[in-house]
């Protein structure tokens, strides 16, 4: 099931595929592909339960401003050091989420890749119909995987509320 208009991209309305993910429900599995240390390894749901999380949805890394967003919020999480977990995830490869982070110093914060099937995308109501790429998200959980702050960001092109999603994770610590 789709829902038409819930994002747009310059003004032009898109459908987001999935059910939306909303405050107070436990989170959705999810299986990203990333790249570490071991070469192609997996993050998986079950990984992050124990901290609260944010998890930092972009379209590409490969776009000025889900460069910015993952940027900000690996400078602002940085002081949260392994307290919490922070992760990003897009549509891009894990090799080329792994030459960004590597390339922009980004250590505060995993990168996982839902090219393998866009389950991640589907489950959690993220995934733009039309362009087949993920939609601007940010969402924090609890240490249990209960979702305690939910932001679909209305316009693909804007940045996300780093101040609200930040103070959510904060108020978990």
């Amino acid at each position: 099931m789709g829902r038409h208009g819930a994002v747009t991209f310059k003004g032009n309305p898109l459908t987001l595929v999935g059910e939306e993910v909303k405050v107070g429900v436990t989170a959705p599995e999810f299986d990203l592909a990333c790249f570490g240390a071991n070469g192609m390894q997996h993050i998986t749901k079950a990984d992050i339960v124990g901290k609260p999380t944010i998890i930092s949805v972009v379209p590409s890394l490969d776009t000025p401003v889900c460069q910015v967003q993952t940027k900000t919020f690996n400078t602002r999480l940085a002081e949260m050091g392994d307290r919490i977990n922070a992760l990003t995830v897009s549509l891009d490869l894990p090799f080329a989420m792994n030459r960004f982070c590597g390339a922009e110093d980004i250590k505060a914060m995993q990168s996982g890749s839902d090219y393998m099937d866009r389950s991640f995308g589907t489950r959690w109501g993220v995934l733009i119909d039309e362009l087949k790429i993920l939609a601007r998200a940010v969402f924090v959980l609890d240490a249990k995987g209960v979702v305690q702050y939910a932001q679909v960001v209305t316009e693909v092109a804007s940045e996300p509320d780093y101040d609200a999603a930040i103070a959510a994770l904060q108020k978990l610590t």
